[in-house]
């Protein structure tokens, strides 16, 4: 089982940048791939980006690319969402989340969720 905890949410002005974080218990965190999901109020929760097992390989949604990168360091059991130029569009509760299958669009295949980060982008 993995517990997944984010850190590092706020708010910014927009064209800012934020920084997430999501700590992972366990031993076997590179044995589950990793992404964040963000939802906005009144909204489902939609995908953002993954990460795989590695590290090797990403993959954003299409409004984020350019914008956000997501990394990994398995030493640490750390996986991060750096997000630059922010949108007010961008304001959502963001999730960390895990799989031992590779990390999906669909929030209902995720195994693990964290609690969630508030980020809020002001105009």
């Amino acid at each position: 089982q993995v517990q997944l905890v984010e850190s590092g949410g706020g708010l910014v002005q927009a064209g800012g940048s934020l920084r997430l974080s999501c700590a992972a218990s366990g031993r076997t965190f590179s044995s589950y791939a990793m992404g964040w999901f963000r939802q906005a109020p009144g909204k489902e929760r939609e995908f953002v980006a993954r990460i795989n097992w590695g590290g090797g390989s990403t993959y954003y949604t299409d409004s984020v690319k350019g914008r956000f990168t997501i990394s990994r360091d398995n030493a640490k059991n750390t996986v991060a969402l750096q997000m630059n130029n922010l949108k007010p569009e961008d304001t959502a509760v963001y999730y960390c989340a895990a799989r031992r299958q590779a990390i999906t669009t669909k929030p209902s295949d995720i195994t693990y969720w964290g609690q969630g980060t508030q980020v809020t982008v002001s105009s």
